[in-house]
């Protein structure tokens, strides 16, 4: 049975995140109260109706009790983001993850029971940020304060040698999770396997571990 998803608030985020999840084979219910971004993305999913996101007679229309996850991506109005979330939560939502414009926003989403809080503009920010100063990093995705997954190309010294002949987890101190190569990835790659030219390797750890890398 197909997981089923209510997003309310259709910006560029809640749009993202709607068609998204409708491209992985989820079933999709999108509200907003502007008509043209409801034009705008009704044949991308599954149903799209105009409506008050704030309101909780909406909320129990588009059948939230039978819901697997519900997205609130609407912050600058604070009174609708904080209704949509907690009527979610009340009619039994098992998760719902709410977009917060300011740190306020953030704990009253919390407090009222919203599973998860994102600032998406902040934490692009700042993973744009990082790739910009990591630039021999192709991706950078921060796990805690201290440790973060990267994708970066392998160092030409490392074309045709084995991950078991590099033991990068004892020399560098990372752990590689995954290779890719164009299209195809690899996950847990074979330690015997020279490494090819043009070898993305996915590698966890510490951050001071893996800016070594570079």
């Amino acid at each position: 049975m197909k997981k089923q998803y209510a997003v309310f608030g259709l910006g560029s985020f809640g749009e993202s995140v709607a068609v998204t999840l409708q491209s992985l084979g989820c079933e999709v219910v999108a509200v907003d109260n502007h008509m043209e971004r409801i034009e705008e993305i009704a044949n991308k999913v599954s149903y799209a109706m105009k409506a008050n996101v704030g309101d909780p007679e909406v909320i129990r229309s588009v059948g939230a009790r039978n819901l697997d996850g519900v997205v609130v991506a609407t912050a600058d109005d604070m009174e609708a983001s904080v209704m949509a979330t907690l009527v979610s939560k009340e009619l039994g939502v098992p998760y719902v993850l709410a977009k917060a414009k300011t740190e306020l926003h953030a704990k009253v989403l919390q407090k009222i029971g919203a599973d998860a809080v994102i600032f998406p503009e902040m934490e692009m920010g700042a993973r744009v940020a990082k790739n910009l100063v990591a630039a021999n990093f192709t991706d950078w995705i921060t796990l805690s304060d201290d440790y973060s997954i990267i994708e970066t190309m392998i160092p030409k010294s490392w074309v045709g040698r084995s991950l078991q002949d590099l033991d990068v987890r004892k020399n560098y101190g990372v752990n590689v999770v995954g290779t890719k190569l164009g299209e195809d990835v690899e996950v847990n790659p074979d330690p015997a396997k020279p490494l090819e030219s043009g070898t993305v390797m996915i590698l966890v750890g510490h951050n001071e571990d893996l800016e070594r890398i570079k």
